[in-house]
């Protein structure tokens, strides 16, 4: 996106550690290629952490200006579940990727492979190096987009970070964001039921709610409605707190109109999967997470169906993540995202320490800090 936006003005040459372009971009394309949300103005803004740090970025180049984008590269989009967009239907990842690159290629932007960065000289220009040769080339401009921790299939890692820490610029560790959930099941309820989905339920933590699906695994929870939690989860064990978060099985129905279902008379434990629509693993779960006394009095047991709580113990590792957050801290930077201390040196996407949840923002956000780094650049 840098370089479409700045290789119709100057001269742009791109560094690239892999044999060729877009590993990364294409892990996007595993289960559906989801690569912008719908979501525009504040409903698309409030979805980045920290709040207001990609104002001026989305608010530039939001979703719709990335449908344009690709539309007039020859790829039309359509807006699927929860707002996500999608490529038209037959167009595949790869296909995207290479409409970018020939794009590229029409605006004589030249690619050098298998260069990776590995320092800076004296001069504080990057220095790359491919086999045994080591290159570092002067420009006027350099913009860094080596990414978050995630994916490391890909080529990504933080090694990169000791670089940035030599030349005095402050650097955040990764953790990982949009992941799964740690929850300590006992083993006869993991051997029955991991792999099992949770539906239609909503998980709370704190004073943030939502609606989804979650998958419950041999280790705990993951799922559309568990990623988006993860901020706070992760922000609650920085404190060295216990995360708890509370579901709710039955998000379309008050407590009242549960309590209704009783018709004024206790009913015994094995008629609450008929009289609550509950399924098998419901029942488990709730259980597994309350005490006998609770599951047998009819209105306890109602109240822990609309809100159980279930403790996490950890987030899972970075390799099994969707994204990270951590990377350039941003108090080293300018409001074009370039250093305070080099003004020439620039990042864009993950490596800078920001957080949104999946469903196309990650893109999204990538875009937006790309092209608003080499708009400020043109400006300048």
């Amino acid at each position: 996106m840098a370089a479409d936006v700045l290789s119709s003005f100057c001269e742009v040459h791109i560094y690239e550690k892999g044999k060729t372009a877009g590993r990364k971009f294409l892990v996007a394309g595993n289960g559906g290629f989801n690569i912008t949300n719908s979501a525009t103005g504040d409903e698309l803004l409030n979805k980045f952490l920290p709040n207001g740090f990609l104002r001026k970025a989305i608010s530039s180049f939001d979703s719709d200006a990335t449908r344009n984008w690709l539309l007039e590269m020859g790829i039309p989009t359509y807006v699927g579940s929860s707002g996500r967009v999608f490529p038209a239907v037959g167009i595949k990842p790869i296909e995207v990727l290479q409409k970018i690159k020939e794009k590229l290629a029409q605006q004589k932007v030249l690619f050098h492979f298998e260069q990776e960065f590995i320092s800076f000289n004296s001069e504080n220009s990057p220095v790359f190096k491919n086999n045994e040769n080591e290159t570092a080339p002067k420009a006027d401009y350099y913009i860094f987009s080596l990414g978050g921790a995630s994916w490391s299939v890909t080529g990504s890692n933080e090694t990169w970070r000791n670089e940035f820490d030599k030349i005095g610029i402050k650097t955040i560790p990764f953790q990982s964001s949009n992941c799964g959930v740690n929850v300590e099941w006992t083993e006869e309820f993991k051997s029955k039921y991991a792999g099992t989905p949770l539906k239609n339920i909503s998980i709370s933590i704190n004073d943030f709610t939502i609606k989804g699906e979650a998958l419950i695994t041999h280790y705990g929870l993951e799922g559309n409605a568990v990623y988006p939690i993860i901020a706070e989860v992760r922000k609650m064990i920085s404190k060295n707190l216990t995360p708890i978060i509370q579901i709710d099985f039955k998000p379309a129905n008050s407590i009242i109109q549960l309590k209704n279902k009783l018709s004024g008379e206790n009913i015994p434990t094995k008629n609450y999967k008929t009289v609550f629509n509950l399924n098998e693993v419901q029942l488990a779960l709730v259980k597994q997470f309350t005490s006998k006394e609770i599951f047998i009095q009819p209105e306890s047991f109602i109240s822990s169906i609309k809100n159980l709580p279930v403790p996490i113990t950890s987030l899972r590792p970075i390799e099994e993540s969707i994204s990270t957050v951590g990377g350039i801290a941003l108090d080293e930077l300018n409001e074009d995202f370039s250093l305070k201390k080099f003004p020439n040196i620039i990042f864009i996407g993950e490596m800078l320490d920001w957080d949104a949840p999946t469903g196309g923002y990650l893109l999204q956000g990538c875009f937006s800090t790309a092209h608003y780094a080499a708009t400020s650049i043109l400006n300048s």
